[in-house]
């Protein structure tokens, strides 16, 4: 196989709609897990939308939020409420793309979560314990943004108002008073 024909079963892998590691893609195309980085990095080239998240790779379609309606929640908490956090969300029908952050240095920085449901939640939890690096928000005082997805305004006013409810919430003027 050529790297143009282990490309698109790259990227016929990936679209199936779940995270795949590297080294799960080197074992299928039979090639090291570096060809498959400089692959991606390749791809990424050409302007296919991979995204790296805390469980692999994803080829990321905006056709596969159509309907969807995204808001961006700025929000502050414990590590210790992660799990509640994420899993307010996607218990209300939402969808966490990402996290993000404002260093007063770096200015912004994000990473990929894509947590669909309560068990994306609950692993990225374990590898958050699991792992010797330290979540962005503790960058910023906890202070970190999420971008959510959900199928209505609604469903995101729900979210929004029981991340309220709980503590969670930032509202952005609430600094300036």
């Amino acid at each position: 196989m050529n790297g143009t024909e282990r490309r698109s079963a790259i990227a016929g892998i990936l679209s199936r709609e779940r995270p795949v590691s590297g080294a799960e893609l080197a074992r299928q195309l039979g090639v090291s897990r570096q060809v498959i980085v400089q692959d991606i990095a390749l791809m990424r080239a050409e302007d296919k939308n991979i995204l790296s998240t805390n469980k692999g790779y994803l080829l990321y379609s905006p056709n596969g939020l159509s309907g969807c309606c995204r808001r961006v929640f700025y929000v502050r908490h414990t590590t210790e409420q992660v799990l509640d956090e994420l899993c307010t969300i996607v218990e209300l029908g939402g969808r966490v793309l990402d996290v993000s952050v404002e260093h007063e240095l770096y200015g912004q920085l994000r990473a990929d979560l894509i947590i669909n449901n309560r068990d994306d939640a609950e692993e990225f939890v374990c590898r958050l314990a699991a792992c010797r690096g330290n979540p962005l928000k503790l960058l910023t005082g906890d202070r970190h943004y999420h971008t959510v997805v959900a199928g209505s305004e609604r469903l995101l006013d729900l979210i929004e108002a029981e991340l309220d409810r709980k503590g969670y919430l930032i509202r952005e003027n609430a600094n300036a008073e």
